[in-house]
């Protein structure tokens, strides 16, 4: 339980509340004694709790989810200036952590052509034929997967079809050769805030061989379709519910262990020579916490901003990810909680 977790992970007594997060009003009455709010709970929620927190004269901090609520996050910026506080949404995995690393090695270059974002979670021990575990919602993984993704070609806005372009891509042993492809929500504003600056960028989600060539046959043939169908005897259902179910049946593995791996490439100029900066980072499962890799990938990096919040290391207003967290501070925070980060430059002409 969280109860039981909290009590072996924190060296303080932790306080617990029960309240409804889709309360506005209770949320703010609840946050009168509290500097910080971070919200984990679902995206469609974000904006009212962003707005609660705002009222209470506290920082907000979320997971992100949708690009277009959070934009209407970050359009609260004149407010969060006049209260002082800081709202930043997108942290976590990917959009969170991985933006902040692009911007880090991007700080590292005087001029940015490409910037090359893979991540993806994935079994310690794959089991054929999908190779595939499940880490986080089967709801939101389909979204990933069929959703449209943004990219930056030549510099300017595009969109992609989800899981197109697959490409090979050769990561640290054990995960040997690999394929990673387009991820819808990825990126999130990161395209939108280099647009114009950055003449290629896009983000890919990684997995093993021959998972993408069967979810794309998968869509190709429905699977993912909301509109119910006729299976017989006058019954209907929806493919996609039917296929989020099944993915959690047979994706849902408690017990097994993860890994999350991030490899992300920024290539430009430095000093008048093209350069490229590379960052990697391959987390497994902790069996001494019993969190998943993916756990810990999507809650430090939200933890560590929202303690920069706290500590007044981030100015009062709202900002996108890429924009309000510094990234040298941040990366030598995520060193601190054991994270393997690595990262190189080198000249390539």
């Amino acid at each position: 339980s969280a109860k039981a977790f909290l009590s072996q992970a924190s060296s303080r007594r932790p306080k617990f509340l029960r309240l409804d997060a889709g309360n506005p009003a209770a949320v703010k009455r609840a946050l009168r004694d509290y500097d910080v709010l971070v919200s984990c709970v679902p995206y469609f929620l974000n904006l009212p709790l962003a707005k609660a927190a705002l009222a209470a004269r506290a920082h907000f901090i979320d997971l992100g989810g949708n690009t277009d609520i959070v934009k209407k996050e970050l359009a609260l910026h004149a407010q969060a200036v006049k209260a002082g506080v800081a709202i930043l949404p997108d942290n976590g995995l990917g959009p969170g952590m991985i933006s902040i690393l692009a911007v880090h090695a991007m700080s590292l270059l005087d001029r940015v052509d490409e910037v090359l974002l893979r991540d993806g979670g994935l079994p310690q021990r794959p089991v054929p034929p999908m190779n595939y575990m499940l880490t986080f919602s089967e709801h939101g993984l389909i979204n990933e997967y069929v959703a449209p993704a943004t990219a930056l070609r030549e510099g300017k806005l595009v969109s992609v079809p989800g899981l197109s372009e697959t490409e090979t891509i050769d990561l640290p042993a054990p995960l040997g050769r690999c394929e990673a492809a387009h991820a819808a929500g990825g990126l999130s504003t990161l395209a939108e805030t280099y647009a114009g600056r950055v003449k290629t960028m896009d983000n890919k989600l990684i997995r093993y061989p021959g998972h993408i060539a069967v979810i794309n046959a998968m869509n190709a043939m429905g699977f993912f379709d909301d509109k119910p169908v006729e299976i017989g005897g006058g019954a209907k259902a929806s493919p996609r519910a039917l296929t989020a179910a099944l993915f959690r049946r047979h994706f849902h593995r408690p017990g097994d262990e993860d890994l999350v791996v991030i490899a992300n490439t920024v290539r430009g100029v430095k000093d008048g020579k093209a350069a490229e900066v590379k960052h990697t980072l391959v987390d497994r499962y902790d069996a001494k916490t019993g969190m998943t890799a993916m756990m810990r990938t999507t809650a430090f990096p939200v933890s560590i901003v929202a303690q920069m919040a706290a500590a007044g290391r981030i100015p009062p207003g709202a900002y996108p990810v890429e924009r309000g967290v510094p990234p040298e501070p941040f990366v030598d925070e995520i060193r601190k909680r054991g994270f393997n980060l690595s990262w190189t430059f080198r000249f390539t002409s």
